[in-house]
């Protein structure tokens, strides 16, 4: 989707339901106000990537998963009260990692620029970076100027994160609730080239596919074998395996490849080939510089899901807690 035709979309959907206000973020945001910001964000995110190669798997998800509830606002980084369980501690959130990094990122710059940066952008532009460390460059484009939620609620995760057992017809609901479209759908999926996934979320394709006792029938026959190898029981919730087989920690469009041979390890990721418009767009993605392109324009759509700006929310003082 080009942007031109993205910009009416918004507005469009704004009118309607008020789920695409990405205007108040602006490219280096922070210039005046803490120009070392950004610099601080790639510097240590780059330092924990070589001793932490899932890094980058993990805060793309932990930011996919904080942008589908409530907006790219930063709750999901909040930690439970005695009173109120947070989304972190939600099912679907319980294997997020990486949160000590983004809490040491913001204790640098709080000490550089005090109650400036959110950590809303700090996610952002984490996720981003960790990413991008392989090209030593960064892959996409991310405009500041979020601030950060201040409610985070675990009840509210099931109903907005994409379920990995999800077919086409409810991921492609979730990404519309979201003002994103097929396109979008497709192009982010590909973020599962880097990664792994329990066996608990895929292990019903393998021995239980529609409570028979049956294998899923669109499975790659040999892969499937490989995986029962992995995966011997449908119980099994701490044995992960490779979303992308052999390059899980290479950030490339390797993963349309696996797809189109019947190798996408999530249901969710199969049913990207049950619809014909999604299916076409995955084989455009074969082409490496398109998946890289498109990657780019899909994240900084994400990243404008629902943003707080101006006086709205806060300037968290740290990323767990919400100011008092």
């Amino acid at each position: 989707m080009k942007i031109t035709s993205f910009v009416f979309v918004c507005l469009v959907v704004l009118s309607v339901i008020g789920v695409c206000r990405g205007g108040g973020l602006r490219k280096e945001f922070y210039q005046k106000t803490c120009p070392q910001a950004e610099e601080i964000v790639r510097n240590i995110t780059w330092n924990h990537v070589p001793s932490n190669p899932n890094l980058p798997a993990k805060l793309l998800r932990m930011h996919f998963h904080d942008c589908f509830l409530r907006g790219c606002d930063g709750s999901i980084l909040i930690n439970s009260t005695a009173n109120s369980t947070a989304e972190k501690d939600a099912i679907p959130n319980l294997t997020l990692a990486g949160f000590d990094v983004i809490e040491e990122i913001k204790s640098e710059i709080e000490k550089a620029c005090p109650g400036i940066v959110s950590c809303a952008d700090i996610l952002a532009l984490a996720a981003r970076d960790s990413v991008s460390f392989q090209f030593k460059k960064p892959l996409w484009p991310v405009l500041t100027g979020r601030r950060d939620g201040i409610v985070s609620l675990a009840s509210e995760v099931s109903d907005n994160i994409p379920s990995p057992f999800a077919n086409f017809s409810t991921l492609l609901q979730n990404f519309k609730n979201k003002g994103l479209n097929v396109h979008d759908l497709v192009v982010l999926s590909g973020g599962h080239t880097i990664g792994r996934g329990h066996c608990n979320l895929f292990s019903n394709r393998l021995y239980n596919f529609t409570g028979k006792g049956d294998q899923d029938p669109t499975l790659n026959s040999t892969y499937s074998e490989f995986l029962k190898t992995k995966c011997q029981s449908i119980a099994d919730s701490t044995t992960t395996v490779e979303l992308d087989p052999d390059s899980s920690l290479t950030f490339d469009n390797d993963y349309f490849v696996i797809l189109k041979q019947n190798k996408g390890l999530l249901q969710s990721d199969a049913a990207l080939l049950t619809n014909k418009i999604a299916s076409k767009i995955a084989g455009e993605l074969l082409r490496s510089n398109v998946f890289f392109r498109e990657f780019s324009q899909s994240m900084k759509r994400m990243g404008a899901i629902q943003v707080l700006t101006g006086t709205q929310g806060e300037i968290r003082n740290k990323c767990s807690v919400i100011n008092s």
